[in-house]
Protein backbone atom coordinates (compact mmCIF):
# COMPACT_ATOMS: atom_id res chain seq x y z
CA UNK A 1 0.00 0.00 0.00
CA UNK A 2 1.29 3.46 -0.90
CA UNK A 3 1.79 5.87 1.99
CA UNK A 4 0.24 9.15 0.78
CA UNK A 5 2.52 11.41 2.83
CA UNK A 6 5.69 9.68 1.62
CA UNK A 7 4.40 9.57 -1.96
CA UNK A 8 3.71 13.29 -1.74
CA UNK A 9 7.30 13.91 -0.61
CA UNK A 10 8.63 11.92 -3.56
CA UNK A 11 6.48 13.94 -5.99
CA UNK A 12 7.82 17.12 -4.39
CA UNK A 13 11.36 15.77 -4.83
CA UNK A 14 10.73 15.20 -8.55
CA UNK A 15 9.36 18.73 -8.86
CA UNK A 16 12.42 20.09 -7.04
CA UNK A 17 14.91 18.22 -9.24
CA UNK A 18 13.19 19.35 -12.43
CA UNK A 19 12.59 22.87 -11.07
CA UNK A 20 8.81 22.65 -11.57
CA UNK A 21 5.96 24.11 -9.59
CA UNK A 22 2.73 22.16 -9.09
CA UNK A 23 0.95 23.60 -12.12
CA UNK A 24 3.85 23.05 -14.52
CA UNK A 25 4.27 19.51 -13.16
CA UNK A 26 0.56 18.88 -13.85
CA UNK A 27 0.97 20.22 -17.37
CA UNK A 28 4.01 18.01 -18.00
CA UNK A 29 2.19 14.82 -17.05
CA UNK A 30 -1.11 15.98 -18.54
CA UNK A 31 -3.31 15.85 -15.44
CA UNK A 32 -5.51 18.46 -13.84
CA UNK A 33 -3.86 20.92 -11.51
CA UNK A 34 -6.37 20.07 -8.81
CA UNK A 35 -5.21 16.43 -8.95
CA UNK A 36 -1.66 17.48 -8.08
CA UNK A 37 -2.88 19.74 -5.30
CA UNK A 38 -5.01 16.98 -3.77
CA UNK A 39 -2.21 14.40 -3.95
CA UNK A 40 0.35 16.80 -2.47
CA UNK A 41 -1.99 17.70 0.38
CA UNK A 42 -2.77 14.05 1.08
CA UNK A 43 -6.47 14.45 0.34
CA UNK A 44 -6.39 11.91 -2.51
CA UNK A 45 -4.26 8.87 -3.19
CA UNK A 46 -2.60 8.63 -6.60
CA UNK A 47 -4.30 6.53 -9.26
CA UNK A 48 -2.44 3.99 -11.36
CA UNK A 49 -2.92 6.29 -14.35
CA UNK A 50 -1.28 9.16 -12.45
CA UNK A 51 1.68 7.02 -11.38
CA UNK A 52 2.22 5.72 -14.91
CA UNK A 53 2.11 9.23 -16.36
CA UNK A 54 4.84 10.31 -13.92
CA UNK A 55 7.03 7.30 -14.75
CA UNK A 56 6.52 7.73 -18.51
CA UNK A 57 7.23 11.47 -18.53
CA UNK A 58 10.24 11.39 -16.21
CA UNK A 59 12.27 8.45 -17.47
CA UNK A 60 14.78 8.54 -14.61
CA UNK A 61 12.00 8.02 -12.04
CA UNK A 62 11.79 4.35 -11.18
CA UNK A 63 8.36 2.93 -10.41
CA UNK A 64 9.61 1.10 -7.32
CA UNK A 65 11.19 4.28 -5.92
CA UNK A 66 8.05 6.31 -6.62
CA UNK A 67 5.76 3.81 -4.89
CA UNK A 68 7.98 2.55 -2.06
CA UNK A 69 10.81 5.04 -1.70
CA UNK A 70 13.44 2.33 -2.18
CA UNK A 71 16.11 2.98 -4.72
CA UNK A 72 17.80 6.15 -5.88
CA UNK A 73 16.45 9.34 -7.36
CA UNK A 74 17.84 11.17 -9.14
CA UNK A 75 20.67 9.05 -10.37
CA UNK A 76 24.02 10.82 -10.10
CA UNK A 77 24.36 11.12 -13.88
CA UNK A 78 20.87 12.62 -14.19
CA UNK A 79 21.59 15.20 -11.51
CA UNK A 80 24.84 16.22 -13.25
CA UNK A 81 23.03 16.49 -16.60
CA UNK A 82 20.31 18.61 -14.99
CA UNK A 83 22.87 21.04 -13.53
CA UNK A 84 24.75 21.22 -16.85
CA UNK A 85 21.58 21.93 -18.82
CA UNK A 86 20.70 24.79 -16.45
CA UNK A 87 24.15 26.33 -16.94
CA UNK A 88 24.14 26.03 -20.73
CA UNK A 89 20.55 27.20 -21.08
CA UNK A 90 21.21 30.53 -19.40
CA UNK A 91 24.70 31.41 -20.62
CA UNK A 92 25.06 31.88 -24.38
CA UNK A 93 28.42 31.52 -26.02
CA UNK A 94 30.13 34.49 -27.66
CA UNK A 95 29.45 32.97 -31.08
CA UNK A 96 25.71 32.71 -30.33
CA UNK A 97 25.65 36.36 -29.26
CA UNK A 98 27.35 37.42 -32.48
CA UNK A 99 24.93 35.36 -34.58
CA UNK A 100 21.95 36.94 -32.85
CA UNK A 101 23.16 40.46 -33.49
CA UNK A 102 23.84 39.66 -37.16
CA UNK A 103 20.42 38.09 -37.75
CA UNK A 104 18.16 40.83 -36.39
CA UNK A 105 15.13 41.22 -38.67
CA UNK A 106 14.70 44.60 -40.35
CA UNK A 107 11.59 45.48 -38.30
CA UNK A 108 13.63 45.26 -35.12
CA UNK A 109 16.45 47.25 -36.69
CA UNK A 110 14.00 50.08 -37.31
CA UNK A 111 13.08 50.09 -33.63
CA UNK A 112 16.74 50.28 -32.65
CA UNK A 113 17.38 53.35 -34.81
CA UNK A 114 15.10 55.61 -32.77
CA UNK A 115 17.40 58.19 -31.13
CA UNK A 116 15.63 58.18 -27.76
CA UNK A 117 15.47 54.38 -27.46
CA UNK A 118 18.47 52.11 -26.99
CA UNK A 119 18.08 48.36 -26.69
CA UNK A 120 19.86 47.26 -23.56
CA UNK A 121 18.89 43.60 -23.15
CA UNK A 122 17.07 41.01 -25.25
CA UNK A 123 15.55 38.03 -23.44
CA UNK A 124 14.30 35.00 -25.38
CA UNK A 125 11.96 32.70 -23.44
CA UNK A 126 11.52 29.08 -24.54
CA UNK A 127 8.48 26.88 -23.97
CA UNK A 128 10.47 24.51 -21.69
CA UNK A 129 10.94 27.27 -19.10
CA UNK A 130 14.54 28.16 -20.02
CA UNK A 131 15.68 31.45 -21.45
CA UNK A 132 18.64 33.19 -23.08
CA UNK A 133 19.60 36.75 -22.27
CA UNK A 134 21.70 38.92 -24.56
CA UNK A 135 23.15 42.25 -23.51
CA UNK A 136 24.57 44.90 -25.78
CA UNK A 137 28.32 45.24 -25.45
CA UNK A 138 29.69 48.77 -25.47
Amino acid sequence: MVNSADFSKRIQRIMEVYDLNASSFADRIDVGRASISHILSGRNKPSLDFVMKVVNEFTDVELYWLLNGKGEFPSTSTQNESEESKKTATTPSQKQSENISQNIPSTYSKLATKPDKIIKTVIICYNDGTFDSFEQSN
